[in-house]
């Protein structure tokens, strides 16, 4: 993969520079001073803004467990080599519980030692959907085993959901907030 923007692309919009229609949207997230950087940037597409964030955040509070959910969004964040949408999901999934170490062994995959048989499958199933945009018959299969309709049409939506965001992070070159932890070293 190629080399990500050092500097933004499109500016996060300051506070002072918000008109009522920015200030509106951010306000229903309780925003009034600075917002985070991928919420400053994208809100300068009013429109967009407003029928993305109820996607994701019903992603984010959908039917998978947390701690799944945060698995999946950290294989496809360093998959995609987006440090935005890494750091801001490590930080998250240690708050469900996911280990440091953990966090680390993401990086290796499936394959990694110490993950149980469904979070290699969980991992997989990200992998798969990165390389293939599908997941395997096999993967699929092993997903049906514990996840009900409604978790199985989640696990593609919410991969597809977080490509989307960091193609789009990657793209317009948005940058971590301090103190958020950016991507590992390839191992």
């Amino acid at each position: 993969m190629g080399p990500r923007p050092e500097t933004p692309r499109i500016t996060p919009i300051a506070p002072e520079d918000r008109d009522d229609q920015t200030r509106e949207l951010l306000g229903d997230l309780g925003v009034t001073g600075p917002a985070s950087n991928i919420f400053d940037t994208l809100v300068r597409h009013p429109g967009l803004f407003r029928k993305w964030l109820p996607f994701g955040g019903k992603l984010l509070s959908g039917k998978l467990p947390p701690r799944d959910r945060e698995l999946l969004i950290l294989r496809t964040g360093w998959l995609s080599r987006s440090a935005y949408e890494w750091g801001q999901h490590v930080l998250i999934a240690r708050s469900v519980g996911v280990t440091d170490e953990e966090i680390d062994r993401v990086v290796e995959g499936a394959a990694a030692d110490g993950w149980d048989p469904f979070e290699q499958t969980l991992l997989r199933a990200a992998d798969e959907l990165h390389d293939d945009a599908c997941i395997s018959e096999a993967t699929w299969a092993a997903l049906s085993e514990r996840y009900d309709q409604r978790q199985l049409i989640e696990v593609p939506m919410l991969v597809g959901h977080y490509h989307m965001v960091a193609f789009t992070l990657n793209t317009l070159g948005v940058q971590r907030e301090e103190g958020v932890p950016g991507l590992p070293e390839r191992s």
